[in-house]
Order: structure tokens, then C-alpha cells, then sequence
């Protein structure tokens, strides 16, 4: 079944959604149905400038638009509400005006004062349960006071899909040096810099239910982006030139952000908040797309994250290896359901081959030898360490801990430093170093609770199922072997198996798995951002490496796209931020050849 959908994006037009070949059927809910339906309204009466005039990727956003929902005027930015503070970048002294606790939807959803996460794993006290979960700061360097073409650094701080409270990534008094901090290289590039708050897992709201199931992380960013578009005439930067950046379950929501641009069944959510350009009938008249996204290690494609790690890290053995494989049957049964998920994504390499269980494992090998030449030819100074040497790894040593240095024996790649070349990749015992750098996730490793009798696990089953409920299964194994009574969640529960549940008109759950997911909307009706940047670094063992190489496929196809600079990057784990003038550097290259956005308000 295909998923119909309605986006007024940067051609103007009205498009239907068109799957890419063999993409699996999802079914349409009743909320999806009203979204459709307010879209359809909306197509058929006048297309609003800021949507028509958005062809070159350069359109205006206005400021507001004559007849919108009333609830607009409570979302207007104040210029003046802002605080000096002065930081230092590269050693010189930066004035930057603080627009502080800006709270982007008219309808915020209250949070309870107590939120989990404390030190020792306790609670933490939270000031603002207004709006702590839905606002941003924006932080304006000097050199963008009047300027109102600036791109816009949207950073979201999100890891393992968490709620995200209120951040501020600038504070006053702070050294920055451009070359490591990416705050301090967006200050210093002149870009405004936006901390976005956003529920999502294990929210607490004062009512005591759990208001940040999916899609809400996804919702509320683009509430913040709808907001940044309403107000482009009064603020500083430009809403046409936003760029996201994100980190793990951050790097997932940039990739969903930028995915989904413009589709209309998140309107339905979005009127529920009181997000900016659209009432309480879903019509919508602002645009919620993003010029680029800076994604690292993204936690993604949730529904399917399972049958890709469990076969990554069985298909060589891996687990039985280094003796992380407690569940084998559980793992053999959800690996055996990656081939036929892979080969229904129609993705293909650049060679034109077909992107397929069978030669996944080349294709991820072909991508470690580019990221180990890569790092070989960027400077004479990195150097690979010969067969039988040693890898020195730094990592964290704890909560104010020193970091700590181990050796691990490089047993896996043979590569000649001199010519700047690898000369070969051993795929199980490099699948083993992975391993042996961090413990391998559980079996399932991203939907375990429930499952078996695991009640205690911290994977993101809790992202899913209704608010007043603590978590449900989203992929069908978990859902099937789910034996824990009472949950509400799996056969035991519901009497039905996942096909037999998610079947049901009424059911939600499988809705919620794709309003998160990028690969469900790029090379489809929606807007997806036209420039991309996404790492995964090549030890990262949190998720597998099939899950960015095939958003990776997915973007190479889609012909909106323009640009998108993949790699995994060599020796780095699971983190971010780590390449910053390389990053910095793609970003200022894209906005040079997207050339100057329209001033807001400008049709010409």
C-alpha cells in the first residue's frame, strides 16, 4: 500500500507520495487520514508564497501570514528580549546576544519537577515545566546582529532518543576554540546558534503520563523549525538556510527532520501543540523542510534496527566469537529477517549494483578501506599500525575521570602507509575488534523490554505505545516473545500477534515506528533537505553499520537531493562532533553554492 501524502516544498507543487520500489506497505491510521484530508484542503485552495516561491532553495519566509491561526501572535519574537554575554573564540573576545528560553509552541505540554536522570541514576529537579521540553536559545554572534541572511546552526541534544530539556550551549564567560567545539566554529563562521528542546523518551509530564512518545521529538523540532520561519522577518539569520546538527538518537532526529520536510501527517500533532502555520484543522501554511543536516552515528530505522544488528554481528559469528551471544536462538531468528528487509529497500551502490544481504558485508568493507585511505592521505602524520602492531585507544574514564588508554593488536587490516593504501580487510576479525571495544547491546538490541522477562532494560521499547502506558513492542519479534503480563504490550497481553494487532484500524504503534524513520519519506513526496553530512565512525558498535549506509543509498537516489557527503570515520566511536573544521567547512561550502537566500518578505 502506498503512503499518500501531500508537500508544498521547493517546487511549489502539489506531489503525491511515491515509495521507492519494494519499500514495505505501512498502514494508514485515522490521525494519517485527517492529515491527508487537511491536505487535500490545503492543495486545493491558493498555495502560500512562502511555499510557491521556495523553487530555488532560496525563498522567503514570512513573517506572518494575513489570516493565520490566531494562535500565531502568541509565538511573535521580541527583538529586544535579549541578554549581552560575551565569550571568547580562538582567544578574541565575542559579544553575542542571548535570546533566552524562547518557547516555540502556543500549546506547551506541562512537565512534572522531578524528571529521571539524576546523578547516581535519580531525578533532577527542572525550573521550567511550562515549556522546559519546547523551547530554544538563540544565541547571535556580533557579526550577525542585522543580519537576517545568515544561516541558522539548529542543534539538537538528544542521545539514545531521550527528552531533551532546555540547553545553553553558550554561556557566558566560555573559550571556545573553532577547531574542536562546534559551537565555537558556528559563533565564529557568524551563524546563529539554536539549542532546541524537545520531549521524547522518559519525559514525565505533571500529569504523570509519558508525553513524549514518537513522534513527539519529531514533532517539536519542527515546531521550533516552523517557529525560526514564522519569525524570519524579526529575527536574525535566515530560516532558509537551517542547519541541523545531531549526535546518536540527536543524529536520528536531524535525519527524520530533514527527511520529512513539509509532509502532512505530522499536522495533526503539530495543531495539537500549537505549533507555528497551522490550526486546529491541520491546514498549514508555513514550511517545516531544512537546508542541510549534520548527522552523526544516527540511531535509526528503528523498526528494522534489530534484524540489522543481529545479523552484522552473527553472519561471521561475531557474537559467539567474543562471547557476547546469551540468546542465540533469539538472535539467528531475528537475523533471518534482515535479507528480506534489505532487499525491499530496491537501494543500489554506485556502481549500479543492488544493495543486498549477499553483498552487504563487501559494501561495508569497500567503505572501511575508504575511510582508512581517507585518513592516510589526509596528513603524513596518520599512519595505520602494520599487522601484529597495536591500536591505541583513548577513551572516557568516567564521570571527572582521566580518559584511559588500552591496546588492542591490529589483527584485521594491512595497509601500506607509504602509498597511502589499503591492501586488505579481514571482515570477522574486524567485526571483532568492534566488539571487543565496547559489549555488544543485548539481544534484541533496541526493543528487549518485555521480552523474556526483561523488564529492566534500557532499550527504546519506552518510545513507543500510548502515554499512559510505560512502553510497548514495535518490532514483531519483540511483540511476539514478549512474556511479561500486564505490560499491555505482545500476545500474551492482547491475544493477537503483531500482524494481527498492527492489522487493526485503531492501532497506533506501527505509525509511531514510521513517523520516526528517514527511510520511509526520502525519495518520497516530502521535502527532504538537500544537503546532507552523515559519519559513523568505523568502531561504533551502538548500531550497525548497514543502518547510515543505507540512508546513505536512499539519499544518492533521491533526486532532490544535492549533495551528501558519507563516510564512516576512521577509528571513531560512537560519537560526534569530532571532524569539526572538516564539517564546518562542507557546511560553508553548500551554503556558498545555494547562494544568497531571499531577504524574508522578498518575492523577487
Amino acid at each position: 500500500m502506498q503512503r499518500p501524502s501531500a508537500s508544498f516544498g521547493r517546487d511549489g507543487l502539489t506531489r503525491a507520495t511515491a515509495r521507492r520500489e519494494g519499500h514495505p506497505a505501512i498502514r494508514r491510521d485515522l490521525l494519517r487520514v485527517a492529515a491527508i484530508a487537511g491536505a487535500l484542503a490545503l492543495a486545493s485552495g491558493p498555495v502560500p508564497a512562502s511555499f510557491a516561491a521556495a523553487g530555488t532553495g532560496a525563498g522567503p519566509s514570512r513573517g506572518s501570514v494575513k489570516g493565520a491561526d490566531p494562535q500565531d501572535a502568541a509565538l511573535a519574537f521580541d527583538s529586544a528580549a535579549y541578554t549581552t554575554i560575551t565569550v571568547s573564540v580562538d582567544g578574541r573576545p565575542m559579544n553575542v546576544r542571548w535570546y533566552k528560553e524562547i518557547c516555540y509552541v502556543a500549546n506547551p505540554v506541562a512537565a512534572a519537577a522531578q524528571q529521571p536522570g539524576g546523578p547516581g541514576g535519580g531525578t533532577t529537579t527542572i525550573p521550567n515545566t511550562a515549556c522546559g521540553y519546547q523551547s530554544m536559545n538563540v544565541f547571535v554572534p556580533e557579526s550577525a546582529f542585522g543580519d537576517q541572511r545568515a544561516p541558522i546552526y539548529f542543534a539538537v541534544n538528544n542521545s539514545g532518543w531521550m527528552a531533551s530539556y532546555l540547553k545553553a550551549g553558550v554561556t557566558d564567560g566560555a573559550s571556545y576554540t573553532s577547531a574542536t567545539s562546534n559551537v565555537g566554529a558556528a559563533l565564529k563562521a557568524g551563524y546563529v546558534y539554536a539549542d532546541i528542546a524537545n520531549r521524547s523518551r522518559g519525559l514525565v509530564g505533571a500529569d504523570g503520563t509519558s508525553p513524549g512518545k514518537a513522534p513527539a521529538a519529531v514533532v517539536d523540532a519542527k515546531a521550533a523549525v516552523r517557529y525560526l520561519r514564522l519569525n524570519d522577518a524579526a529575527m536574525p539569520g535566515s530560516a532558509e538556510r537551517i542547519v541541523v546538527n545531531g549526535t546518536s538518537g540527536g543524529g536520528a532526529l536531524a535525519s527524520i527532520l530533514g527527511a520529512s520536510g513539509n509532509s502532512a501527517e505530522y499536522n495533526p500533532y503539530l495543531a495539537a501543540i500549537g505549533a507555528a502555520g497551522i490550526d486546529a484543522k491541520g491546514h498549514s501554511t508555513l514550511r517545516d523542510d531544512v537546508f542541510a543536516v549534520n548527522a552523526y552515528c544516527p540511531i535509526t530505522d528503528l523498526g528494522n534496527a534489530d534484524s540489522a544488528y543481529e545479523w552484522l554481528y552473527n553472519i561471521l559469528a561475531t557474537r559467539g566469537t567474543t562471547g557476547e551471544n546469551p540468546s542465540p536462538a533469539d538472535a539467528a531468528a531475528i537475523a533471518a529477517q534482515f535479507p528480506a528487509y534489505e532487499k525491499s529497500l530496491g537501494l543500489r551502490n554506485p556502481d549500479g549494483s543492488r544493495l543486498t544481504a549477499a553483498n552487504m558485508l563487501d559494501t561495508i568493507r569497500q567503505e572501511v578501506v575508504r575511510s582508512a585511505e581517507a585518513y592516510m592521505k589526509a596528513d603524513p602524520a596518520n599512519t595505520i599500525p602494520p599487522l601484529g602492531g597495536t591500536f591505541e585507544i583513548q577513551s572516557g574514564g568516567g564521570p571527572g575521570g582521566p580518559p584511559t588508554t588500552k591496546s588492542y593488536v591490529n589483527d584485521w587490516i594491512d595497509a601500506d602507509n607509504t602509498t597511502d593504501t589499503v591492501l586488505s580487510v579481514d571482515m570477522a576479525k574486524y567485526l571483532a575488534f568492534v566488539a571487543t571495544q565496547a559489549t555488544l547491546k543485548t539481544t534484541p538490541a533496541f526493543d528487549a523490554v518485555g521480552v523474556n522477562g526483561n523488564t529492566t532494560s534500557g532499550t527504546e521499547t519506552n518510545l513507543f505505545g500510548p502515554p499512559t502506558q510505560k512502553y510497548m513492542n514495535y518490532t514483531e519479534y519483540s511483540w511476539n516473545h514478549n512474556n511479561v503480563p500486564g505490560d499491555g504490550s505482545g500476545i500474551d497481553d492482547t491475544g493477537l500477534t503483531w500482524d494481527q494487532y498492527t492489522s487493526r484500524s485503531s492501532t497506533t504503534v506501527d505509525d509511531q515506528v514510521h513517523l520516526i524513520d528517514p527511510m520511509d519519506f526520502v525519495g518520497t513526496g516530502a521535502d527532504t533537505a538537500p544537503n546532507w553530512y552523515v559519519r559513523n565512525g568505523t568502531r561504533d558498535r551502538d548500531t550497525a553499520f548497514t543502518v547510515s549506509l543505507n540512508l546513505d543509498r536512499a539519499l544518492e537516489a533521491d533526486k532532490q537531493v544535492k549533495d551528501v557527503n558519507y563516510q564512516l570515520a576512521w577509528n571513531q566511536p560512537h560519537a560526534g562532533n569530532y571532524d569539526v573544521p572538516e564539517a564546518m567547512a562542507w557546511i560553508a561550502d553548500v551554503v556558498r553554492k545555494a547562494g544568497t537566500p531571499h531577504a524574508p518578505g522578498h518575492h523577487g
